[in-house]
């Protein structure tokens, strides 16, 4: 049990970290004037949603990954984690601060491939724990639809 809640505390504060450069290179974000004057999806939820979204599906990806690790950590998970990370950071650099809407939603499409193949990976070794992946694998494919709509309709 210590060594589930010690992975746990290192995922969540690794998932949160991300979180949180993630923020500070988005340059003032969606309360930029860019973003406030885009052609927005009719679906796009309130400013307050996605905090509470990525709090939800980070703490879940927590549980998830601490899971995962316990099953037997090797180095291609370290690499697929860490490329998830570095693809989760780097949407809000692109999009937000250098207003790349392509590559950004090139970037979503990777970063949802790489959660989908975790997801379908893992699935036999962890079962029902699995769900711990499913609000951030249905919150990726919101994010493409509300990045793919920006594209195509500005």
């Amino acid at each position: 049990m210590k060594s589930f809640l010690n992975a746990f505390l290192v995922f969540l504060i690794l998932n949160f970290s991300a979180l949180g450069i993630g923020s500070w290179l988005m340059n003032n974000g969606p309360q930029s004037e860019w973003y406030t004057n885009l052609n927005k999806a009719p679906w796009t939820p309130e400013g307050w949603v996605f905090g509470a979204a990525w709090f939800t599906v980070m703490l879940c990806f927590a549980f998830y990954m601490a899971f995962l690790y316990k099953q037997q950590w090797t180095s291609r998970k370290a690499i697929i984690y860490g490329v998830q990370l570095v693809l989760n950071i780097s949407w809000n650099y692109l999009f937000f601060n250098q207003h790349l809407i392509t590559i950004g939603l090139i970037n979503l499409i990777l970063l949802t491939s790489i959660v989908y193949l975790i997801l379908i990976t893992y699935w036999k070794d962890l079962k029902s724990k699995s769900f711990f992946i499913a609000p951030y694998a249905l919150w990726l494919l919101i994010a493409i639809s509300l990045n793919l709509y920006i594209y195509i309709y500005n």
